[in-house]
């Protein structure tokens, strides 16, 4: 991962946490009902998810109680705005930044001496089957200070009625007391501690519960779709529900999706676009079994392009080149099908989400498309890193610098 630490493209948001700042961390994790870290240093994402922090307790979702409830931690202000690096929902960094967006002030207040743990109630204790993703509808959004803070608050207001009541100034007891909680966790009378619970509304999502589901909503008909065979198979044999259930890897489901206006493809339109460059580039890389030369000079070299296209088997050439193939043989007959020419990836590669969604939809289908058919370098990175940074490892070293040079123009 060092090119891309190098290219700013791994994890470069991340916040560093040392000293105090452990400790109220550890502060939230016990609260949260999980074992404190051993580690004296850190970095913590917006939603106070920590890769050392993951990597130590061997636990990417460390920070869930089972798949049905996330947590997260607020301990500086400068998590406002950060990456989410590991959401668990698609809708998770939506979910901080609206936290954010009502409670910056208490926040900055809260975080000078204390923090925050955060509890995304869906009301669903545990999820028991697969179609219990259905259940996700309004998210409620708790808050719970350390070291009960806010309870802290309310017993020195207590007291410091009681010392005003009649002769009790010169109670020492109540002095005393009074010292003591100062001292301990500082004048609270005047803070601001109260956090209301937020309420947020779900549509359409992605969650990685039962391995990994795309819920649709508000199209002509509900859609799921699963990543995990397993549970695609249990979901089938449910009953009970009306909706549409498929695998991500069905070839149906590029052909619903586009029969309810969700994706589209017009490959005269596309082929002229850098995107189809891309991943045409990307689909002859993965043809290449042995490259003498740098894949950047491959690549961007009409030359050596040429000299490799050439070298290719047949059928490899033929799928480098299946669009243009078939957009030639349709000016010469209208009766040949994209199937019978374009590669099946290729040509799932190249739809995007429909131009009528709205923006949160067609990042979703983003999404989705990039996990059908993961041939465009540059949207696998936007929508998908954790499955761009596993995909990355497998590279060629020449290759990688070519898809981290992709990036980087287009950021």
């Amino acid at each position: 991962m060092d090119k891309l630490k190098q290219a700013n493209l791994y994890r470069s948001e991340l916040i560093p946490i040392s000293g105090k700042l452990v400790e109220r961390y550890n502060k939230c994790l016990v609260k949260l009902g999980f074992l404190p870290t051993t580690l004296t240093t850190f970095s913590i994402d917006g939603k106070g998810w920590s890769p050392e922090i993951a990597e130590e307790k061997q636990d990417l979702h460390y920070l869930n109680n089972g798949e049905a409830n996330m947590h997260a931690i607020i301990i500086s202000p400068l998590q406002k705005g950060k990456p989410v690096y590991v959401p668990f929902h698609t809708f998770d960094r939506e979910m901080m930044q609206y936290v954010f967006k009502t409670h910056e002030a208490k926040i900055n207040n809260i975080t000078r001496d204390s923090a925050i743990c955060l509890d995304f109630d869906q009301n669903i204790d545990a999820f028991y089957e697969p179609l219990d993703v259905l259940k996700y509808n309004v998210v409620t959004i708790n808050f719970h200070l350390i070291d009960n803070l806010d309870q802290i608050q309310k017993e020195q207001l207590e007291l410091v009625a009681k010392f005003k009541h009649g002769n009790n100034f010169i109670d020492e007891d109540i002095h005393a007391q009074l010292l003591e909680s100062a001292k301990k966790y500082g004048d609270l009378r005047t803070r601001d501690l109260k956090l209301h619970e937020l309420q947020y509304t779900t549509n359409s999502f992605y969650t990685k519960a039962f391995g990994g589901v795309y819920v649709l909503r508000d199209f002509i008909k509900e859609i799921v779709v699963f990543e995990d065979e397993k549970w695609h198979k249990e979901a089938i044999k449910d009953t009970t529900h009306d909706v549409l259930i498929y695998h991500i890897s069905q070839p149906e489901l590029i052909d619903k999706l586009r029969d309810h206006i969700i994706i589209e493809c017009n490959l005269e339109d596309e082929v002229k676009t850098p995107r189809y460059e891309r991943i045409k580039k990307y689909v002859f890389a993965e043809a290449i079994k042995q490259a003498q030369h740098p894949f950047n000079n491959i690549l961007n070299d009409k030359v050596l392009y040429k000299s490799y296209l050439n070298k290719l088997d047949i059928e490899s050439r033929k799928r480098v080149m299946s669009v243009e193939r078939y957009l030639e043989k349709l000016e010469v007959s209208n009766e040949f099908k994209i199937a019978d020419i374009v590669d099946v990836k290729f040509f799932e590669a190249l739809h995007k989400p429909h131009s009528s969604l709205d923006p949160k939809h067609q990042d979703l289908i983003w999404k989705l498309l990039i996990n059908v058919s993961a041939k465009d370098v540059l949207f696998l990175y936007w929508y998908d890193k954790e499955q761009f940074y596993k995909t990355y490892e497998s590279w060629d070293d020449s290759l990688k610098d070519w898809v981290i040079e992709e990036i980087s123009n287009n950021i």
